[in-house]
C-alpha cells in the first residue's frame, strides 16, 4: 500500500515484502529521508518511482504521526540484500578508489555476484555512462551519486534500460569500501544512526538541523488540517 505523507508517495512494505516486491519489478528505487522531502522538485520523480521505501526514523515518525505504522528500511541493508537477489551487476558513483575497493569487498563477500559495470561518479559525459551502462545488460544498477543528483541520473537511465531495477543508495558505497563505519548495532537498532554519525562527524549538524525539526512540524501541521 501507498501513503501520502506532504505531498510524497511513499510504500508501507516491512523489508522482506519490500525485497520481494523489488525482485519481480524493474525502474526507480528511492530511500526517501526527510532532507530529500525538503525540496519540493523530488516530489515528480519520487511519486514516479516504482518502489519508495521510508529509509529513516524522520519518515517513519512522519507515517506515525499522521496514522501509519511502518517500519523504516536502511537502504544501505536493502540494497546489500538486493546484491545477493540480482547477482548481474552494475556500480556507479563514489571516488574511483572507493568504488574499486567496494567491487572487491562485495565480490569477496556474496557468492556468485557477477559486476558488469563499475564507472566511479567523477565522468563528464554522462551520454558516454548512460549507454555503456545499458550495453552491460545489468539486471540492478546502484548508483552513489549523492541526492538528488543520482535519482535525476536514474529516472535517465531507466528509459534505456526498461528491464533493470535502479537504487540511489547515497554513501553506500564508502561503507563497503571500509572507508566509513556504520554506527554501533545499538544505535542502528534504536533508530539513531543518524545521530551517532553527526556526532562523529559534526560538519552534518547543518545538513540535519534544523531539517529534521522543521519535518516533524510540517508533518504536525498537516495532519492538523486534515484533521
Amino acid at each position: 500500500m501507498r501513503v501520502k505523507l506532504l505531498g510524497f508517495d511513499i510504500d508501507t512494505y516491512d523489508f522482506e515484502s519490500a525485497v520481494e516486491y523489488a525482485k519481480g519489478i524493474s525502474g526507480q528505487v528511492v530511500t526517501i529521508n526527510p532532507e530529500m522531502m525538503s525540496n519540493p522538485d523530488m516530489i515528480d520523480i519520487v511519486n514516479s518511482s516504482e518502489l519508495v521505501i521510508p529509509e529513516s526514523i524522520g519518515v517513519q515518525l512522519g507515517l506515525m504521526i499522521i496514522g501509519h505504522k511502518v517500519r523504516r528500511i536502511p537502504g544501505i541493508e536493502f540494497a546489500r540484500r538486493m546484491l545477493e537477489e540480482c547477482p548481474n551487476v552494475a556500480l556507479v558513483g563514489a571516488k574511483p578508489e572507493i568504488i574499486k575497493k567496494a567491487s572487491e569487498n562485495l565480490k569477496n563477500e556474496i557468492k556468485n555476484l557477477n559486476i558488469v559495470y563499475c564507472q566511479d561518479g567523477y565522468f563528464q559525459d554522462e551520454q558516454r555512462v548512460l549507454n555503456d551502462l545499458a550495453q552491460s545488460n545489468a539486471r540492478l544498477v546502484l548508483c552513489a551519486l549523492g541526492s538528488p543528483k543520482q535519482e535525476l541520473f536514474i529516472q535517465k537511465a531507466k528509459q534505456m534500460m526498461p528491464n533493470t531495477l535502479f537504487i540511489g543508495v547515497g554513501g553506500s558505497f564508502d561503507v563497503w569500501a571500509g572507508a566509513v563505519q556504520r554506527a554501533p548495532k545499538f544505535w542502528q537498532a534504536i533508530g539513531m544512526e543518524w545521530l551517532y554519525r553527526t556526532i562523529k562527524e559534526p560538519q552534518r549538524f547543518k545538513r540535519i538541523f534544523p531539517t529534521l525539526p522543521l519535518f516533524v512540524l510540517r508533518v504536525f501541521r498537516e495532519k492538523i488540517k486534515g484533521v
